[in-house]
């Protein structure tokens, strides 16, 4: 792999949408300098590179920031379009593609709630968050990845809220691959790739910042 010039991830470990970030760098092959973000005193950089939302992920492109990671996903498969597309070149298809990557935050955002709950006020937000994974089952139907056969645009943005299940299970006592086996098999496909395993968070890593985060048991 060649070193691309001035290319710079500001993320934190933790963070699932960072992950797409790097995700999509890896797949495309670009190496870059990573730099950890201490959420709580963000950093001068990010600040600066991100004065809209003062969120991470930013990609920062020979000086030039880009924000969101979704538009950072983007922004890397249009860049860097000698290798593998990310995104559909068909206008529908990329269209669909990009519904259905935005839709998936909705599993991080559903799951975010339980934190904050205990016991059968558990209940709605786990009904939730079945309903959404459901949807996503349906899409991805019998296809190896959601774009077919190629990994794509909606697996790099999904895949990482899926290190997140076990603490979903563990600390709101259900099943998810009960409920939606062929997403827990799509997300084992998933980590047969060397960008998605040397990526993705361990989930019990994840619970353990979830228990420290949000102070629970």
């Amino acid at each position: 792999m060649e070193l691309e010039k001035g290319v710079m991830l500001l993320s934190f470990y933790a963070s699932p949408y960072g992950q797409r970030a790097q995700i999509a760098l890896a797949e495309k092959g670009v190496q870059y300098e990573y730099k950890e973000e201490n959420l709580p005193e963000k950093s001068e950089l990010l600040l600066k590179s991100n004065p809209v939302y003062k969120k991470i992920p930013v990609l920062i492109h020979d000086g030039k920031p880009v924000s969101e990671s979704l538009v950072i996903v983007e922004y890397i498969d249009e860049v860097w379009s000698d290798k593998v597309p990310l995104v559909p070149s068909d206008p529908y298809q990329r269209a669909q593609a990009r519904l259905w990557a935005g839709f998936a935050d909705k599993v991080y955002e559903c799951g975010g709630r339980l934190w904050n709950l205990k016991g059968e006020e558990q209940e709605g937000p786990k009904k939730e968050i079945i309903e959404i994974l459901k949807l996503l089952e349906t899409q991805l139907g019998d296809n190896k990845y959601f774009g077919g056969d190629t990994f794509g645009f909606v697996d790099v943005a999904f895949i990482p809220f899926t290190s997140w299940f076990y603490s979903y299970e563990t600390y709101a006592n259900f099943s998810i691959e009960g409920s939606v086996p062929k997403i827990v098999q799509w997300a084992k496909r998933c980590m047969e790739r060397e960008s998605v395993a040397k990526t993705i968070s361990d989930p019990k890593i994840i619970y353990e910042y979830v228990k420290k985060r949000f102070g629970i048991e």
